[in-house]
C-alpha cells in the first residue's frame, strides 16, 4: 500500500472532475508502488496541476511527472526522448520529455506503463540519494493565476 495523498494535492486536483481526479491518483499510486521512497513535488501550475518525482527533491533529477489536465492525464518521462520505445506509444518531441497519456482507467492498466517508469527510474540518483530529513512531498510552485477546467453544472 503507498502512503496516501497530500491534503493540499486533494486540495488542488478537487478542480477537476471526478473521473480526471481518479485517473491523477491512480496514476500517482502506480508511480510510487515502483518507487515507493521517492519525493513528490507538487506544484499547482497556471494549466495543470503536477507531480514530479524523484529521490533527490530537485527538478533535474526527476524521473517523472504527472500533469492533470481537464479531459486526460499525462505520464511524463523526464528523460523519455533517451529511453526505447517498442511500444510507439511515446508522445512529444523535444529534446528530453515525452509522455504517454492516460484517458480512461483501463489505460492505468496497460501492461507496458510499469516497464517505462521502471526504465525511467533507472536513468537517475536512486533512493540511496535521498537526503535524510526531507519530507515526502514538498509543495512547489502555487502560481496565483490559473486555467482550470469549468465544472458542468448540477441538473
Amino acid at each position: 500500500m503507498v502512503r496516501r495523498p497530500d491534503p493540499r494535492l486533494l486540495t488542488f486536483l478537487s478542480a477537476y472532475d471526478r473521473g480526471i481526479q481518479e485517473l491523477a491518483l491512480g496514476l500517482r499510486e502506480i508511480v510510487l508502488q515502483e518507487a515507493p521512497n521517492a519525493i513528490e513535488a507538487v506544484y499547482d501550475a497556471y494549466n495543470a496541476v503536477a507531480i514530479g518525482f524523484s529521490y533527490t527533491g530537485r527538478l533535474k533529477d526527476s524521473f517523472c511527472h504527472i500533469a492533470t489536465y481537464s479531459a486526460h492525464v499525462n505520464l511524463g518521462l523526464n528523460r523519455g526522448a533517451s529511453l526505447p520505445d517498442p511500444q510507439h506509444v511515446l508522445q512529444g518531441t523535444g529534446n528530453a520529455v515525452r509522455h504517454i497519456p492516460i484517458a480512461r482507467p483501463s489505460d492505468l492498466q496497460a501492461p507496458y506503463l510499469r516497464s517505462y517508469l521502471q526504465a525511467a527510474i533507472a536513468q537517475v540518483p536512486g533512493p540511496e540519494a535521498r537526503p535524510s530529513g526531507i519530507a515526502d512531498v514538498l509543495i512547489r510552485g502555487n502560481y496565483p493565476k490559473k486555467r482550470r477546467p469549468k465544472k458542468a453544472a448540477a441538473h
